[in-house]
């Protein structure tokens, strides 16, 4: 049964990375807004846990199948539902048969590395989030979900449940204005919960290191986002004071937290002075984009 699950997973861990890589590759071009960058990560995360998807002729599966997987049909009737077979190292599959003896012993193998290897990245996270949140309660309330804490360097949103909005003890008045509405709007967003969930996601795939890279880039790509939310409210002159505040925190890191700074800090900078608001011709033109690259992305080949 282990080695069935890990073989599903070791599947959807190849499909998911070619999706995150496409993610990736759309996320350097500047012309994409950052919102759209950050919610385009939602569809390797799709491919990461689902093994399963409806046929679709224009999938990009159906280019990727004619050389390296096979596509298994699993329902016949309209929706045809199908799974990606990247592998190819069995001959049945519902139960699961596997070619020969030595590819079974090897994945059997492969199972319980795999399976040690993601209870122990999880256990060490879970650790650190205690440790964490240990440190955090000296915070002293300032008001409403608002605290303050000697104990981090950098202002952060931690907790999905009831998040709370930690500042340094040390910061500029001048500054609070800015951190509040960005830390604000991972509270709306419920930043944190993705966060976990991609968190929960490199765990499972922690054998696969593109999956590192993935979490990396969607925590930058988070922060730009929010960035991008602040500033459609504020003129040229608050967005330059916002440029600052967050250069003065840019030394602050969270693993666990949606943090203000500390976050390809010269990238948001740039990004931030060079924000232009989008039209409603152009938000209309950058959905169809994005619902089209859903369609091609998370639906799978035809058999």
């Amino acid at each position: 049964m282990l080695a069935e699950l890990f073989y599903w997973v070791l599947n959807m861990s190849i499909i998911g990375s070619v999706a995150g890589l496409l993610v990736l590759s759309l996320g350097k071009l500047k012309i994409l807004p950052r919102f759209a960058v950050y919610v385009l990560w939602l569809l390797p995360l799709i491919r990461f846990w689902l093994p399963f998807g409806i046929a679709n002729q224009y999938s990009l599966l159906n280019l990727i199948s004619k050389f390296t997987t096979k596509t298994v049909l699993i329902r016949q009737e309209l929706p045809q539902i199908t799974t990606t077979n990247s592998i190819m190292a069995a001959k049945n599959y519902f139960p699961l048969e596997y070619k020969t003896d030595l590819l079974k012993n090897v994945l059997n193998a492969a199972s319980l590395i795999w399976i040690i290897g993601s209870c122990a990245v999880m256990l060490i996270l879970v650790l650190l989030y205690f440790m964490t949140k240990s440190e955090l309660k000296t915070a002293k309330l300032i008001s409403g979900n608002i605290y303050q804490s000697d104990k981090i360097t950098a202002p952060a949103v931690y907790g999905i449940i009831r998040p709370k909005i930690i500042i340094p003890a040390q910061i500029a008045a001048g500054d609070l204005d800015y951190i509040l509405l960005h830390e604000q709007v991972h509270i709306a967003r419920r930043d944190n919960l993705f966060r976990a969930i991609a968190l929960l996601t490199a765990c499972v795939h922690w054998f696969n290191p593109l999956s590192w890279v993935f979490l990396k880039s969607f925590f930058a790509d988070m922060e730009l986002a929010c960035d991008a939310k602040v500033i459609k409210s504020l003129n040229e002159r608050q967005t330059k004071e916002y440029a600052l505040a967050l250069l003065t925190c840019a030394s602050g890191k969270a693993f666990f937290a949606s943090a203000f700074g500390g976050t390809k800090t010269k990238l948001r900078l740039e990004t931030i002075l060079s924000y232009k608001k989008l039209t409603i011709f152009s938000s209309l033109c950058f959905a169809a984009l994005l619902i089209s690259l859903a369609v091609i992305i998370i639906t799978n080949a035809t058999v």
